[in-house]
């Protein structure tokens, strides 16, 4: 899988490597195409919300309220072919629908995955969940506990892979760095050499 490689330094002593394979929004048409694709997943989101709140109207939303006259948004040919629609389907159905609907709104085009080194202190790697409404999953692992940092390469199917790995004292495997994109050789050669320099060098 496709990613590009973002580095930062935000003191001397750390260093943060980011793999990334979201399309880059540099461009004006990009930008636009962006944007675009924000307000339509808001747009869905809404849809879906009020296609609930009409399932539900019986039961919740039939009296008007303070800021929302539910009965005349019932009662508009808007209301009342949301109503009619989603009355001709089961209850199960409406919730399974908009759970996919709103799975695919929250979720993630992209996936990101990163190292963090801070020389003394140790390494944190972090890869970035499915969907917006999730944390990432990360790792700390200290210094002390650091054997060693290499690029092994493994067989894929019928092709030859390369990985980073760190050597973790008293555990049996390696911890893979960027494992599910798995970036080119080029770029963890780099990762390699940086965090490595930084954990090891004091001159760096």
């Amino acid at each position: 899988m496709a990613g590009r490689l973002i580095l930062r330094r935000p003191s001397p002593t750390t260093v943060s490597f980011t793999v990334s394979n979201a399309s880059r929004q540099t461009s004006t048409p990009a930008k636009i195409l962006y944007y675009l694709q924000v307000l339509l997943r808001a747009l869905v989101f809404v849809c879906v919300v009020f296609f609930n709140i009409a399932r539900l109207r019986h039961s919740f939303f039939n009296q008007d309220g303070f800021l929302v006259r539910w009965n005349t948004i019932w009662s508009s040919p808007l209301g009342s072919l949301v109503s009619r629609s989603v009355d001709s389907y089961s209850s199960w159905v409406v919730v399974l629908v908009s759970a996919i609907i709103i799975y695919g709104v929250f979720r993630k085009g992209y996936t990101e995955e990163s190292l963090l080194v801070i020389r003394g202190l140790g390494i944190q790697t972090s890869t970035s969940s499915l969907t917006y409404l999730s944390k990432a999953s990360t790792r700390f692992i200290p210094t002390t506990q650091i054997q060693d940092i290499v690029i092994h390469e493994a067989f894929k199917g019928f092709e030859v892979r390369f990985y980073l790995a760190i050597i973790v004292d008293g555990e049996p495997e390696v911890v893979v760095v960027f494992p599910k994109l798995l970036p080119n050789r080029a770029i963890l050669e780099e990762v390699w050499r940086g965090s490595r320099h930084c954990l090891y060098d004091s001159k760096s």
